[in-house]
């Protein structure tokens, strides 16, 4: 089990790196918007799908946190990014949440995003890079700037609804 982690937690590494950094820029070329928004839609629908069966996400586990991950570098290639990157990343954001992100929720679930990369994740960042690199780093919960981030996915899953 702990040899299926790391080798979950090289792939995630290595097709975060490839599209965009641990942490997003805005990207310009649509390789980068494809990946950033494939990504991002495929962490989506796997953490909605884990508080739809379990009712909790789990910040301890490991895959919880590699999409958390994936989620922040979605949300921060948002800030500040064009209008040509954003339609782009919302289409790939689509089809990579298998259509969990429709035409009729992704204005509500890019400006979920939109406000989550404004929340300061700076806790959630540190354990999703450890996560990245197959180590767990202890999220404490109670930390205000935890519960603002998880506040924000919270919205952002609703926005899935």
């Amino acid at each position: 089990m702990r040899t299926f982690k790391h080798i979950l937690a090289v792939v995630a590494i290595l097709s975060l790196f490839t599209s965009c950094g641990v942490i997003g820029s805005t990207g310009s070329g649509t390789t980068t918007t494809a990946s950033t928004g494939t990504n991002t839609g495929s962490a989506l629908a796997a953490i909605f799908n884990v508080l739809k069966s379990t009712g909790t996400l789990d910040l301890g586990n490991l895959t919880n946190l590699i999409n958390l991950g994936q989620i922040l570098t979605g949300a921060n290639s948002l800030v500040d990014a064009s209008a040509a990157y954003t339609n782009q990343f919302a289409a790939d954001l689509i089809k990579g949440s298998r259509n969990m992100v429709n035409n009729s929720n992704v204005n509500k679930v890019l400006a979920e995003l939109k406000n989550l990369a404004g929340t300061d994740t700076s806790a959630l960042n540190k354990a999703t890079t450890a996560a990245f690199a197959g180590n767990l780093v202890p999220v404490d919960s109670s930390d205000k700037n935890v519960k603002a981030s998880m506040d924000a996915v919270n919205s952002l899953l609703k926005a899935m609804e």
